[in-house]
């Protein structure tokens, strides 16, 4: 175990010793000389040898004084440049996590143009639908699919969830021609006890639900996606995520019908963060890009949930 002095004290002693004057260390440390006087009192009666002997109307190093001085400025230089190569790092670095969906489907393919505007920063995206903890510095934003993002955090709506049934034309193709809401209860359904098909009925036929039916169940979005772009059925999908699927023909809304899930999706990030030019970039990225994304927002995605939505 290591026996050092009070830090606050030593590092008093490294200030005054460099600037030979403890008028000179109150300036640096921001501290009064009274101060400064007191912590080294503590650090002579600590160590139990003077290191400053008075000369005149000022002070002079001690030959103990003198001895240790060099290495006390050499040990808090390093821990400077420890310090500064932690925050060069962390300056360097965004590191953003984000649930799966809108990680793979939505965030992943735009990156490269954060990247481009800036070339200095290294993004880290961590992919997973767990809430991150920001208490351990490891994160510094995340998007979170939410009702509400709470208090605790700076939170920027991005967009909301609009669900719609999506397929293949070759799906339709090979079935029933689907004209109405009641339709879609003759044929395959990806994931059909999933509550956005609940919802989705719901308001389509006018408070009705279907009874749920087996079937193979996932519980990714994406997974849902792929499997209804191959062919095996109709999924409950929201179309935002599916806006390359969409414009290159894979996928096709089966019926106008859409309808807002109660969770949208937030950026957020502590307060302690808000002033990072780093996050603040991504920031005005991200909602720029957002609602350049949505183009003339047929799903109404870009409405943010009014007060009411947000209370339930």
């Amino acid at each position: 175990m290591r026996r050092i002095p009070p830090l606050a004290a030593v590092r008093v002693f490294e200030a005054a010793a460099r600037l030979g004057s403890f008028t000179r260390a109150a300036e640096e440390l921001g501290m009064t000389q009274a101060a400064v006087s007191y912590q080294m009192k503590l650090l002579e009666e600590r160590l139990g040898v003077p290191l400053f002997a008075r000369s005149g109307r000022g002070i002079v190093l001690t030959d103990i004084g003198r001895r240790i001085a060099p290495q006390i400025t050499s040990a808090f230089d390093l821990m400077g440049d420890a310090f500064a190569s932690l925050r060069q790092e962390n300056e360097a670095v965004l590191t953003v996590s984000a649930p799966m969906t809108f990680a793979t489907n939505w965030l992943a393919a735009r990156l490269g143009g954060f990247q481009v505007a800036r070339p200095e920063l290294a993004v880290r995206l961590d992919t997973s639908d767990i809430k991150v903890d920001f208490s351990t510095g490891e994160f510094d934003a995340a998007v979170r699919g939410t009702v509400h993002p709470g208090d605790a955090l700076v939170s920027h709506f991005l967009m909301r969830m609009p669900v719609a049934p999506l397929a293949s034309p070759e799906f339709l193709a090979r079935h029933r021609p689907i004209r109405e809401p009641a339709d879609l209860l003759e044929v395959p359904r990806l994931s059909p006890d999933d509550d956005w098909w609940e919802l989705w009925f719901s308001t389509a036929m006018g408070g009705v639900v279907p009874d749920r039916q087996g079937g193979v169940r996932m519980d990714w979005q994406v997974q849902q996606g792929n499997a209804a772009i191959a062919g095996h059925g109709v999924a409950a999908l929201s179309p935002p995520m599916w806006q390359h699927a969409l414009a290159s023909g894979q996928l096709v809304q089966v019926l106008p019908h859409f309808v807002q899930y109660r969770s949208s999706f937030w950026l957020v990030y502590p307060e302690s963060k808000r002033h990072l030019s780093k996050v603040r970039a991504f920031r005005d990225w991200i909602l720029a890009e957002v609602r350049g994304a949505m183009g003339d927002d047929p799903f109404g995605a870009l409405i943010p949930p009014s007060a009411e939505e947000l209370a339930r």
